[in-house]
């Protein structure tokens, strides 16, 4: 899930969308592009799991 070139200065936010807590290094991952941070890596974890989820859901709305 994280990409171990991700940097925490590259991240487009400074708190946890999930917690508001803090990012930390080891919980940054790629998401359009962009280095997203989390608190921890649970929160990323149910994060990219969300995303997967909504995606799924999108591509079958749009074969309906």
């Amino acid at each position: 899930m994280t990409d171990g070139g991700l940097k925490l200065e590259d991240a487009v936010n400074e708190s946890c969308p999930w917690s508001g807590k803090p990012i930390s290094e080891d919980s940054l991952t790629l998401y359009k592009g962009q280095t997203v941070g989390f608190c921890n890596p649970g929160c990323r974890d149910k994060f990219a799991a969300a995303v997967t989820h909504f995606e799924a859901a999108l591509a079958e709305t749009s074969k309906a």
